[in-house]
């Protein structure tokens, strides 16, 4: 989990160190081209923050999961007083471009970049999507296609640290953003769950 960490700290204000093949997305609106961006999150425990990151504040990322099990979507919002930033990564039991109103186990884990902190759901069961949309975007690149992604859901147990001495609840959550998708990642897309 360190790794994970050292690997979503950023180099610059606006930019991430993705995996290999992934796009970055960063800042200023540019995660979706209309602005429509946004995270909204209430967060109590060891990290007290009622997110309401809007497009200009947003940095994110996002596609398929490495072991194709579902999306991963993730969102940083602005440097805190501290000079720290808060990461979200989602990690969403839905096929790449996949919608409805059923329930969809989600994994979340909040980074605090440049402080060192990570705080995991640590399996699917704790939080939930109960309803999601993933619309393509016009004017995608080919091979990758870009995707719209809006997502609302609740968890019923927190996100802790690794040794679970500090937790963090997140009541409901909301986003919408963009994703990147491979063609390969979309071939089931239409077919039923």
């Amino acid at each position: 989990m360190m790794a994970l960490i050292a690997a979503c700290s950023p180099k610059t204000p606006h930019s991430t160190n993705p995996a290999a093949g992934s796009q970055v997305v960063t800042g200023s609106g540019k995660c979706l081209p209309d602005g429509s961006d946004f995270l909204r999150a209430q967060l109590r425990g060891a990290v007290n923050a009622d997110l309401r990151w809007q497009a200009s504040e947003l940095e994110c990322d996002g596609g398929a999961r490495p072991d194709g099990s579902g999306v991963r979507i993730s969102l940083s919002g602005p440097l805190d007083s501290a000079g720290h930033r808060l990461r979200l990564v989602f990690g969403v039991t839905a096929r790449p471009g996949e919608n409805g109103q059923t329930e969809r186990p989600t994994n979340i884990t909040l980074l605090m970049e440049g402080a060192n902190k990570l705080y995991a759901t640590l399996g699917d069961g704790k939080c939930t999507i109960d309803a999601l949309t993933q619309s393509p975007l016009p004017g995608a690149d080919q091979p990758a296609t870009n995707y719209r992604i809006a997502a609302r859901g609740f968890c019923v147990d927190p996100a802790a640290t690794l040794d679970g001495r500090e937790r963090v609840y997140i009541n409901r959550f909301d986003f919408a953003t963009r994703v990147q998708f491979e063609p390969g990642d979309l071939h089931h897309a239409d077919q039923p769950t």
